[in-house]
């Protein structure tokens, strides 16, 4: 690029002589349109102009800098694209050079419109390939929440970022992937994480439509007796009553059927710090995992801070709190005291009197001796209650 040669470097250089070679100048950029013209597979920053007119008048960084009024530490990371051309700058620039403010903002303006678009395109593979390899898109479209017909995969992208209310993967990742997560799972089987986000999110926006009020501690305790007495109820009552306390105590509790892969009945997130999100799905269709489930989530919201997501596939983990949450559940529902009298209960009807008279449904009854070997797995199923959540909910 050929620079006009005005007073910077000859004091006899005519006012027409400079008007010319500026014109000329400019000229060159509108016609080459060297930044807008095609689009190439790389960016230059205005800096690399600068660095032409440097060389091309033999004036180092520094000087430039100090007939700009600038750091020449400013002019070097200019030169290198490591900062922005501000408007400011381009004003001094014009001064300087006698190229316009409006063409160096233009340079700036095209290296940061070339610099996005690069970006999209690199983030768009990856965008593409999260969408088809992580995310239950089939699933997500047979709910509802996705459409069933993109216009393109672009518009997929669009659509399932928009679903997860994120404008980067990167926050996807941070938000469902890369938070302290306890996942309890069986260790036969592991889950997809794709799956579970997709779940979880399900519960979110389902919970924000739930109404509760400012979640108090003690205000959930108090209510623990209230919520084990409904144990006795059948699905339709007790799942109604069930959130309604809990949304008076600042809890939304919701239920979203499993979605293939996420492998989870239970999970524990606060959506803010006055309101908490207990999500239920129904995995296990009997009344004794249910409540066992439901109470082991209470725990998680009561003891285990507000910071971290809880999901449970399973039993068997032996992480701490979890391990604390399933004595809480299993306690709240037979308490300690009561419990040593498992072992001498020898026939169902004995099962049956002993529920009565702790007040809770019989089924957990048969689901706690069979864990702890009481009671064989073949025997007493027909107390416990089958329930289905979706079902209940309606």
């Amino acid at each position: 690029m050929t620079w006009p040669r005005w007073s910077l470097r000859s004091s006899t250089t005519t006012k027409a002589d400079q008007t010319e070679q500026r014109k000329g100048v400019r000229a060159m950029a509108t016609s080459q349109d060297l930044y807008t013209a095609a689009e190439p597979d790389y960016a230059v920053p205005p800096g690399e102009t600068i660095r032409e007119f440097l060389d091309d008048l033999g004036m180092t960084q520094r000087q430039l800098a100090a007939r700009l009024g600038l750091t020449p530490k400013h002019v070097n990371q200019l030169v290198q694209g490591l900062v922005p051309l501000s408007p400011d700058v381009a004003a001094r620039l014009e001064l300087v050079t006698g190229l316009s403010a409006r063409m160096w903002n233009r340079l700036e303006a095209d290296y940061q419109t070339t610099v996005t678009r690069l970006r999209q395109r690199d983030d768009h593979a990856e965008l593409a390939s999260w969408v088809k390899d992580e995310i239950p898109v089939g699933e997500l479209v047979k709910r509802g929440v996705l459409p069933a017909a993109p216009k393109d995969e672009s518009s997929r992208i669009q659509q399932v970022l928009t679903f997860f209310g994120v404008a980067h993967l990167e926050t996807y990742r941070e938000l469902y992937e890369s938070t302290a997560v306890s996942f309890r799972q069986t260790k036969a089987f592991k889950a997809e994480p794709g799956a579970v986000a997709s779940w979880i999110r399900l519960g979110e926006l389902k919970a924000q439509d739930v109404r509760c009020r400012q979640y108090t501690k003690a205000g959930i305790e108090a209510a623990l007796p209230r919520l084990r007495q409904l144990t006795v109820q059948p699905p339709e009552v007790f799942f109604r009553l069930t959130r309604d306390i809990c949304a008076a105590n600042g809890i939304a509790v919701v239920v979203v059927p499993e979605i293939t892969g996420a492998r989870a009945c239970g999970a524990t997130k606060w959506l803010s710090q006055d309101k908490a999100m207990v999500m239920l799905s129904g995995r296990y269709k009997k009344n004794d995992q249910l409540w066992f489930t439901f109470f082991h989530e209470l725990c998680h919201v009561i003891r285990h801070g507000k910071g971290e997501v809880w999901i449970e596939g399973g039993p068997g983990s032996e992480e701490p709190r979890e391990q604390e949450a399933d004595r809480f559940a299993r306690d709240l529902l037979i308490p300690p005291a009561k419990a040593s009298r498992l072992p001498s209960l020898k026939t169902l009807a004995e099962v049956g009197r002993f529920a009565d008279e702790i007040g809770i449904a019989p089924g957990i009854v048969v689901g706690r001796m069979q864990r702890e070997g009481h009671m064989d797995y073949q025997v007493g199923n027909m107390l416990k209650v089958g329930i289905d959540l979706a079902k209940a909910v309606d």
